[in-house]
């Protein structure tokens, strides 16, 4: 048995579940994977109530097999909600393999034909070189890095890809934590806990001047990935990212860039009127998805569009009125 772990709170991310559970549910049945969607409690990390309030969609997510497991922020909360998928991997069974997705993910194939190695963690390289922002007059890239490996006394040589030139974000081991993997959520459920509330209390010297929100969870990962023998570029990273599913951040980056397969995967678990009835409470999912403007988006970007840094592209999009998540 395989683990799956999300995040679930009200709101947006109750609708991504949604969608992440009904294209979950067209690939697989209940042999080899069970999904655990953790939900955080209302306590003093957080500003208001982010549980589910709508019981309709509870049961929905319920009825497509999804185990719904309440969790107590004790460290991030709302302060930093990226958080929630290091303090929530404690819930899940130790020494059993795992996948976390973030929410906003869906999926295009089954998990079945994915060579997972679980002995060695990776995670989603389909990312940019959003983090550090190297001043000027230094330190570069090299020096913040190996700043933060030295930190946790990791090699910090055997992390680079020598076939990227020096000073150059890809050299450096980086990720996307929209989903990554190892053989025991407990193992790494620490050690990336112990990682980011370090960064985040006592960084070194050469982290001054870097934001370290909302980047903290993607900081920190390299670094455990890399601490317990895993990588960049391993197969099971390249047939998720694309065949079995496809973490498209915000719905209008989804129509904006994604293949046809996958807004032909979204059409149609959203088609159903008991899935529809749900998903039409979401603005953007309405407007989107049911009234057609997903379409009307996809239209006005050209191959051009989808060779800019996402930031003109999301640009874009908002000038034309279409961003919506």
């Amino acid at each position: 048995m395989v683990n799956i772990l999300c995040i679930v709170q009200g709101g947006r991310l109750q609708y991504e579940a949604l969608l992440f559970m009904a294209s979950f549910r067209k690939f697989h049945d209940d042999a080899k994977f069970k999904v655990f969607l953790a939900e955080p409690q209302p306590g003093e990390l957080w500003d208001s109530d982010p549980r589910i309030t709508d019981g309709p969609t509870r049961d929905m997510l319920e009825s497509l097999g999804a185990e719904i497991v309440p969790f107590h922020s004790k460290t991030f909360g709302s302060a930093y909600p990226n958080g929630n998928k290091i303090e929530a991997l404690a819930l899940l069974p130790e020494g059993e393999p795992f996948i976390f997705f973030d929410t906003d993910t869906l999926f295009t194939g089954p998990l079945d034909n994915v060579r997972f190695n679980f002995d060695r963690p990776s995670a989603s390289s389909r990312c940019e070189g959003t983090w550090p922002v190297p001043d000027l007059y230094g330190p570069g890239y090299a020096d913040i890095w190996k700043s933060l490996y030295d930190k946790f006394g990791l090699d910090f040589e055997s992390s680079l890809d020598m076939g990227q030139p020096d000073e150059y974000w890809q050299r450096y081991l980086y990720f996307n934590a929209g989903f990554f993997y190892y053989k025991c959520p407990k193992i790494f459920g620490e050690k990336y806990m112990e990682y980011a509330v370090a960064i985040r209390d006592n960084p070194p010297d050469e982290l001054d001047g870097q934001e370290l929100y909302p980047w903290l969870d993607q900081i920190a990962l390299p670094l455990v990935i890399h601490a317990l023998g895993g990588g960049k570029g391993l197969q099971p990273t390249k047939s998720l990212d694309g065949p079995a599913t496809c973490h498209y951040r915000v719905l209008s980056l989804l129509y904006a860039r994604e293949p046809q397969k996958v807004i032909d995967v979204l059409e149609e678990v959203c088609a159903p009127n008991k899935i529809k009835k749900l998903l039409k409470e979401s603005e953007a999912f309405k407007r989107l998805v049911f009234q057609g403007r997903g379409h009307k988006l996809r239209a006005v970007i050209t191959p051009d569009d989808l060779l800019k840094p996402e930031e003109k592209l999301r640009k874009k999009i908002k000038n034309r009125g279409f961003w919506m998540r």
